[in-house]
């Protein structure tokens, strides 16, 4: 928690009484936090993150194991997909290794059919640190059904797809604010056919 709360300050541009006025505290209080002498609780240290100008969120811990099998060389399979970080997932990148892409040295992760190149190699090549870096987990159920995968790293990965990519029937209830109903204005155009809706060729 010290090091997350250090991180947001310094990040914020704040200096520690500054960033103690927002939050409530004091700056011997808030200096206590960040070298780790006192912890606060969860709700304290929010409210510290949120006065810098962060949120605390969850954020999904992935797990890789490496996989060989016949016909493919060493790949990396993750237990469950991610949410990748925008605007990163949708960027023009340069690979540090080449000559493990094929020669490839740069991706364009900003068009579809680009993007589907991309993940085939990544998913063929990539390290876990490129894996989570590159490729959105979103994007990649999208995608799925189009890449061309050795059936190998396919099967390996179809469970995190799968787990990613089914879920649940009903969106959560929305609890923000509701819109305003637009006013219902009557059509005066003229009409362009029967009462059918088929236009009228005469």
């Amino acid at each position: 928690m010290a090091r997350l709360i250090l991180t947001a300050r310094q990040g914020s541009g704040l200096t520690q009484d500054e960033l103690a006025q927002r939050a409530g505290t004091s700056q011997a209080t808030l200096s206590a936090y960040e070298r780790g002498l006192k912890a606060p609780s969860l709700q304290v240290a929010e409210r510290i993150v949120e006065a810098a100008g962060y949120r605390l969120s969850l954020t999904t811990e992935v797990t890789f194991t490496k996989q060989a099998a016949r016909g493919v060389l060493p790949f990396w399979v993750p237990d469950r997909l991610w949410r990748g970080r925008l605007p990163e997932c949708f960027a023009m990148i340069s690979t540090p290794d080449p000559a493990r892409f094929g020669g490839v040295a740069r991706f364009d992760l900003r068009r579809r059919p680009s993007r589907r190149r991309t993940y085939e190699k990544l998913l063929r090549r990539g390290l876990p640190d490129e894996l989570i870096d590159w490729v959105d987990g979103a994007l990649l159920v999208d995608l799925w059904e189009d890449l061309r995968l050795p059936q190998a790293i396919r099967g390996a990965w179809q469970p995190a797809v799968d787990l990613a990519g089914h879920g649940p029937l009903v969106h959560p209830t929305y609890r923000g604010p509701v819109p305003e109903e637009p006013a219902v204005v009557e059509d005066q155009s003229p009409r362009l056919g029967g009462d059918d809706g088929v236009l009228d060729r005469r």
